[in-house]
């Protein structure tokens, strides 16, 4: 320890060999077949894994198959030109599907899902709150460009 005191620099570099090799044991030799039979998992975990998996794909099939038939058949304009009555409720599930959806797969491909309800906020809040900053940004430019490309002094004649 006194050849340590002059500079802590040298004793870590003389020292971690053999620190390393006290301390860190390799794990990719397996010595006995307990560790490779506690790597694999039973048929009951694999029934509950592909349960999982089957689950986050209908979940995620329906959502998207609303959202399709939804923008299929339900149109912006009937057909004299007139404004559908129903298309902002279609604009704003559009958005919260898009958002249920991203957050589900967040929740699940990340494995956030598992955590604790405060972590899953602390990650999906900031994640939320831009996303619905990103709508209202889109939204506004969107009105903004329509009043001026629908004015008497627009740049486009109809």
């Amino acid at each position: 320890m006194a050849f340590c005191r002059f500079s802590m620099g040298i004793c870590i570099y003389l020292l971690l060999p053999c620190l390393k090799s006290i301390i860190m044991e390799r794990d990719d030799l397996i010595r006995d077949t307990e560790y490779s039979l506690l790597a694999n998992h039973d048929e009951e975990h694999g029934k509950a894994i592909r349960k999982k998996i089957w689950k986050v794909t209908i979940i995620l099939t329906v959502i998207t198959i609303v959202e399709v038939l939804m923008g299929a058949f339900i149109k912006q304009y009937t057909g004299g030109g007139a404004d559908n009555g129903t298309w902002p409720f279609v604009k704003w599930s559009f958005i919260i599907l898009t958002v249920v959806k991203a957050s589900y797969i967040v929740l699940v491909f990340m494995h956030l899902g598992d955590e604790t309800k405060n972590f899953k906020w602390v990650i999906l809040g900031p994640y939320l709150i831009f996303i619905l900053y990103l709508i209202f940004i889109c939204l506004t430019e969107s009105s903004y460009w329509h009043g001026v490309f629908s004015s008497v002094n627009s740049i486009i004649t109809p």
